[in-house]
């Protein structure tokens, strides 16, 4: 494992074929006071008609990063009835869908025979992982680069079981 973690252009910049993404918690850093979170709470949707006012630098990434020939695929694996903050995610991966990235959502109970590593995760090329923790609150508790062989093969294909029993972003209907 190493202490140095490259920012997210890096790590998608350094991507030549795949760039892959598995989400498993229910919540992430909620700010219910303040925030996208909060706004969505209150009411706001983003319209899908209006993109420049939801296109923002990370969109740019991904679709720089599709661009170039890299499939940026991510999988949510999302307990039933989901938590109010993964229907605020659903409200608004059609802009990560715009940008090219490919999504799918997993019921938790789909997975429950699946071998899962331990923490949500990037793997890029089938090789680099980087690792995403978390506080028990969901707030970030930073990041960790892995490049072992058995490690980058588990996540793997753990990310392809979820990918394929996973039901496309616009065919998943929230429950």
């Amino acid at each position: 494992m190493s202490s140095t973690v490259p920012t997210f252009p890096e790590l998608l910049g350094s991507a030549t074929e795949s760039a892959v993404h598995l989400e498993m918690r229910d919540s992430y850093a909620v700010d219910y006071e303040a925030g996208p979170f909060a706004q969505w709470r209150a009411g706001f949707r983003h319209d899908p008609a209006d993109r420049t006012s939801w296109w923002r630098p990370w969109l740019d990434l991904i679709q720089e990063t599709v661009d170039r020939g890299v499939a940026v695929r991510r999988a949510r694996i999302v307990s039933e009835p989901v938590s109010e903050y993964i229907r605020y995610e659903h409200s608004g991966t059609f802009t990560n869908v715009a940008a090219g990235e490919q999504v799918r959502w997993l019921p938790r109970r789909q997975a429950s025979d699946l071998a899962l590593p331990g923490n949500d995760f990037w793997l890029i090329d089938g090789q680099l992982i980087r690792w995403n923790y978390f506080t028990g609150d969901g707030a970030s508790a930073g990041g960790e680069i892995s490049t072992d062989p058995a490690t980058a093969k588990l996540c793997a294909e753990a990310f392809e079981a979820v990918w394929q029993r996973g039901t496309p972003h616009d065919q998943y209907e929230i429950h």
